[in-house]
């Protein structure tokens, strides 16, 4: 079966290098076509009307640092959260949280950002400092944004912050509705 594949992709790749014709028709018009038709001429294609792209070679860029070399102790970046504000009560039904840090120098491409929420990784990392989390419980939530190496090496951290969400309880019994007579 497999031999059989390889024989007809072979086939149609010959089929694919076929060759093109060109005429001209009573009104002057141009033709092209894969099939030979009375007074028409092959078309032969030359070298740079083929579809290739050239890439350049990739540049490197030297980031200062040798392979011998350990990170710089203390932390690389000042990190904050800046919203919500601390003790900040938040009233969202649906328990969605956005939290807004703030990050200087900018994130190096090599490091990334992670939520922690009650000691809990929220997600995966990323590198924008802005988290969106849905159907958080109720109650009490302390919150830290953490820069992380590669290796997930923690290199910053900003200072815990303490939110309050509140949520409609889930425990309410709806009125009934009168009946009319």
């Amino acid at each position: 079966m497999r031999t059989l594949l390889i024989i007809a992709l072979l086939f149609m790749a010959g089929l694919a290098h076929g060759a093109i014709y060109k005429w001209v028709d009573k009104d002057g018009k141009v033709h092209y076509s894969d099939s030979p038709v009375e007074n028409a001429q092959a078309v032969e294609f030359k070298s740079n009307t083929e579809n290739q792209i050239k890439l350049p070679p990739p540049i490197v860029i030297d980031s200062g640092v040798k392979d011998n070399e350990t990170e710089p102790q203390g932390d690389l970046y000042q990190m904050r959260i800046t919203s919500p504000s601390a003790e900040e009560t938040i009233r969202d039904n649906n328990g969605n949280i956005t939290i807004i840090g703030s990050i200087s120098p900018d994130l190096a491409k090599s490091h990334v950002l992670v939520l922690v929420m009650d000691g809990k990784v929220t997600g995966p990392a990323q590198y924008s400092p802005i988290f969106n989390l849905e159907n958080v419980d109720r109650g009490e939530h302390t919150f830290e944004i953490k820069a992380l190496a590669q290796n997930g090496k923690q290199l910053a951290s900003t200072p815990p912050r303490t939110i309050f969400l509140h949520r409609a309880t889930v425990n309410a019994r709806p009125r009934p509705t009168p009946r009319g007579n």
